[in-house]
C-alpha cells in the first residue's frame, strides 16, 4: 500500500467545449509531461497531447480516450482523458470503470449541460469522489451561487466551493482559496502566481482592495460570509462518498487556478480502491496481482498497426515479464512489453501497482473486460456493459478484393467497443449490421477503415433505433415477432441473439407477445 497510496487515477468529465482536453493539457503541463500545451482553441493550430488519433487532429474534438500519466509533489497521477462528444459517451463509460475518482469540468457560461448529467450519472451509479471544476471565469459566466444552484438542482449534489472567484469576463481578477484565506490575483499572460493574505490584516485588505476595486472587494466579502454561514461545510466523508462534490474556479486555457486545483486534488482524492470479483471485494493491498482490461485501441501506432489492451491494475505487484492467468481462456500469458502513456508517446515499463493504467501489446488475445491474475486465482472482476445501439447500418466493402483486409477492420475496430456489429442469423447468407451510439462515430468508422486498413465501405442505414439482448436460452425460433415487420433478430460478436427494433412501440409489441422472454438494453463483457 506504500506504493499504491500516493497513485491518483482519474477521468475528466464534461460537456464537448467545456474545455476538457485544454485542462487535461494544463494538468500535464504542471506536472512537467509536457513543456508547452497545445492549444485546442484554434483547430488550425497545434494539436492537443491527448487528442492523436488522425480525424481527432482534423476536426478539433476528442473521439477515443486517452491515458496520460505523470509524476507531481510525490504522487502518481494517472489521468483518463475521455472523449465529450455524446455519440463516443460508451466509450467514456466504460473507462469511469477503471478511476477511482472524476473531475467534473463545467463551463462557467452554460452550467450543467446534458452529456454531463449522463456522465455524472455513471459516477453517481460507481459511488465515486466527484471533484468540480468551474472553467472559463475569464468570459462573461453565470453568477458563481448560481452555479452551485445548479449542481445541487440538476445533479442532485451538494457543493463546497474550495475557492471563490472574483469577478468574471473582463472584471474577472482572481480566485479567494477558503482554506488558506488568499486571493491569487489574476493577470493576463502572467506566469507567476501572485497570492496575497487576505482578511487577516488590514494592510493586505486595503492592497487588495486598490488592486481588484472596492465593489468587487465588498461583494467577495458578502459572498464569504454568506458561504460560511449558509453553504455546506467541508466534510471528506461525504467527498469519498459521492454526495458532496469540492468546487474549484479558474480558466485552463490561461492557466489560471489549475495548480491550486491539482493541489487540492491530489491532498483529497482517494487511493486506489478496491473493486468487487465474482468471489467478493478485491483489496488494493492484497500481495497477489490482479487486473482488469477496460479499453482496447488499435493503430496507435500506424506505421505498426498494433493493438493495445489498456490494463487497471486493482491488485498486487505487476512486474515486467510476469506470467499470468488469462481467467476467461484459462491460459498463461507472459506480458513481456508493458507500456505507460503519454497519449500516443510511450514508455517500457519495468514495475507498476494497484490505480496504474498500462498498455499491454494485444495480438487479439485480449477482450474487454477481461481479468488477468497472477498464479491460480480464481475470480473475474465484474463485465463492463455495452449498451444499446440507437443507429444501425447494413456495412460492405466495395472493393469485394479487400474482403480480407475489410474483415480484419470491422473485426478489430468492434473489439474496441466504439461500434458494434451484428450478423444476420440466417446461415450461408449473414450479413453485416453495425450498431453506433451517434452518427459521427459511423464517420469516424468510415475514416477508419479508409486510413487505417485501406478499404472503402458502402454503409447502408436500416429503419432500426433499439438493439434489445434476449437473455435466457430461448432459440430465435421460439420467438413471436413473425406477425409484425418492425424487428430483425440477429446475433452479435459473441454470438447471442439480439432483436433489432424500430422505435418503442415496436418493443413494447415484441414483450406483450412474448411475456416470458427478458430484454435488456445492455450486454455484458
Amino acid at each position: 500500500m506504500a506504493k499504491a497510496e500516493p497513485r491518483k487515477t482519474f477521468a475528466i468529465i464534461s460537456h464537448p467545449d467545456a474545455g476538457k482536453t485544454t485542462l487535461t493539457e494544463k494538468l500535464l503541463y504542471f506536472g512537467g509531461a509536457i513543456h508547452t500545451a497545445g492549444m485546442v482553441k484554434s483547430r488550425k493550430s497545434k494539436q492537443a497531447t491527448s487528442d492523436w488519433m488522425e480525424i481527432e487532429k482534423q476536426r478539433g474534438i476528442s473521439v477515443t480516450s486517452s491515458v496520460m500519466q505523470f509524476s507531481y509533489d510525490g504522487y502518481a497521477v494517472n489521468i483518463l482523458d475521455t472523449p465529450g462528444h455524446q455519440d463516443f459517451s460508451e466509450d467514456t463509460y466504460r473507462t469511469l470503470t477503471a478511476a477511482d475518482s472524476a473531475v467534473m469540468l463545467i463551463d462557467a457560461a452554460k452550467g450543467v449541460e446534458p452529456q454531463t448529467i449522463k456522465l455524472f450519472e455513471v459516477c453517481r451509479m460507481r459511488k465515486i469522489p466527484i471533484f468540480t471544476f468551474i472553467n472559463k471565469m475569464d468570459r462573461d459566466s453565470k453568477e458563481p451561487l448560481a452555479l452551485l444552484e445548479e449542481l445541487e438542482e440538476v445533479l442532485g449534489i451538494r457543493s463546497c466551493p474550495m475557492s471563490w472567484p472574483i469577478g468574471s469576463g473582463i472584471d474577472f481578477q482572481g480566485i479567494y482559496d477558503r482554506e488558506k484565506q488568499h486571493v491569487e490575483l489574476f493577470k493576463r499572460g502572467e506566469k507567476e502566481r501572485n497570492i496575497i493574505p487576505l482578511f487577516q490584516d488590514e494592510e493586505n485588505n486595503e492592497k487588495v482592495k486598490s488592486i481588484i476595486g472596492e465593489s468587487l472587494y465588498a461583494k467577495l466579502e458578502e459572498d464569504i460570509e454568506l458561504l460560511d454561514i449558509a453553504g455546506d461545510p467541508f466534510d471528506k466523508e461525504k467527498i469519498d462518498s459521492g454526495l458532496l462534490t469540492p468546487v474549484f474556479f479558474g480558466s485552463a486555457l490561461t492557466n489560471f487556478g489549475v495548480e491550486a486545483f491539482l493541489e487540492y486534488f491530489l491532498r483529497l482524492a482517494p487511493a486506489p480502491a478496491p473493486r468487487m470479483s465474482d468471489k467478493g471485494e478485491i483489496s488494493p493491498d492484497s500481495n497477489k496481482f490482479s487486473g482488469f482490461i477496460f479499453k482496447i485501441q488499435a493503430n496507435m501506432n500506424p506505421a505498426h498497426r498494433d493493438r493495445i489492451a489498456f490494463l487497471r491494475i486493482v491488485s498486487g505487484t505487476f512486474t515486467r515479464g510476469m506470467s499470468v492467468q488469462h481467467v476467461r481462456t484459462g491460459r498463461r500469458v507472459k506480458l513481456s512489453q508493458p507500456q505507460q502513456f503519454l497519449a500516443q508517446e510511450r514508455n517500457i515499463v519495468e514495475d507498476a501497482y494497484p490505480g496504474d493504467i498500462i498498455g499491454l501489446f494485444d495480438p487479439g488475445t485480449f477482450g474487454i473486460g477481461d481479468t488477468l491474475v497472477e498464479g491460480n486465482q480464481a475470480f473475474s472482476f465484474g463485465g463492463i456493459p455495452h449498451f444499446s445501439p440507437e443507429i444501425f447500418a447494413r456495412v460492405r466493402a466495395k472493393d469485394a478484393m479487400k474482403h480480407k483486409q475489410f474483415h480484419k477492420g470491422m473485426q478489430q475496430l468492434t473489439e474496441e467497443g466504439a461500434v458494434q456489429y451484428f450478423t444476420t442469423a440466417a446461415p450461408g447468407a449473414e450479413t453485416l449490421i453495425l450498431g453506433v451510439v451517434g452518427q459521427l462515430q459511423l464517420e469516424v468508422f468510415e475514416h477508419r477503415m479508409r486510413g487505417e486498413y485501406g478499404v472503402e465501405v458502402e454503409v447502408q442505414p436500416l429503419g432500426y433505433s433499439l438493439a434489445r439482448w434476449i437473455k435466457g436460452d430461448k432459440k430465435e425460433h421460439e420467438l413471436n415477432l413473425i406477425q409484425y415487420g418492425g424487428s430483425l433478430t440477429v446475433r452479435d460478436r459473441e454470438g447471442r441473439l439480439v432483436v433489432l427494433l424500430e422505435n418503442e412501440f415496436a418493443e413494447r409489441w415484441a414483450k406483450e407477445k412474448n411475456p416470458d422472454v427478458e430484454f435488456t438494453s445492455t450486454s455484458y463483457e
